[in-house]
């Protein structure tokens, strides 16, 4: 099989290594085959593609899609460097509340599976970093959810070395964890 499963502390999340066929001329993966992804017990189908480009210090996040239009989303980096991180929102998981942090860059090509149940979140670490996400569902504004980037009670550890966030209004004005209502999460 062409990807790696590399060990992440979270049940469901899957942190993915390809294998990567490279040259003086250049190099060559399979960024997505559905038949990999099978086999890791994952048959999903994706409906939409997003792109996005960040600046250094960019924080997107921690966004969720609740209900009909809960989301599993593939992650990674095309150009640059990002810190993505996750956060467990499913009431009745043994890891509630709980997040991981993941290094996902250009130069070492892996992504992230989130599933359904998570908040997800970045942090650009490098001018131009340039993000690609699979999303299982279409995006329905009034069922977005999210936790503020900086819960004290997650303590998430963001590799901020210096940087102020740089975050959109939205976002910084998402509840702690602890304020939203049990119905806003997973069950």
């Amino acid at each position: 099989m062409p990807l790696t499963v590399i060990s992440s502390p979270l049940p469901g999340l899957l942190y993915l290594e390809p294998k990567v066929f490279g040259d003086d001329r250049g190099f060559f993966f399979e960024s997505f085959s559905q038949r990999d992804f099978t086999a890791l017990g994952v048959d999903v189908p994706w409906v939409q593609d997003n792109h996005s480009k960040s600046a250094k210090g960019v924080l997107r996040g921690l966004h969720f899609q609740r209900g009909v239009f809960a989301q599993d989303k593939l992650v990674r980096v095309t150009a640059g460097r990002a810190w993505d991180v996750v956060v467990d929102v499913r009431r009745s998981s043994t890891t509630f509340g709980q997040w991981a942090g993941f290094d996902l860059t250009a130069a070492n090509k892996r992504f992230l599976y989130v599933p359904k149940g998570f908040a997800h979140g970045f942090l650009s670490l490098e001018d131009g970093t340039e993000f690609l996400y699979k999303c299982s569902n279409f995006y329905e504004p009034a069922l977005e959810g999210g936790v503020v980037w900086n819960d004290p009670a997650l303590a998430i550890s963001w590799p901020l070395e210096g940087l102020v966030p740089q975050l959109s209004g939205r976002d910084q004005k998402w509840p702690t964890l602890a304020q939203t209502p049990a119905e806003g999460l997973f069950p």
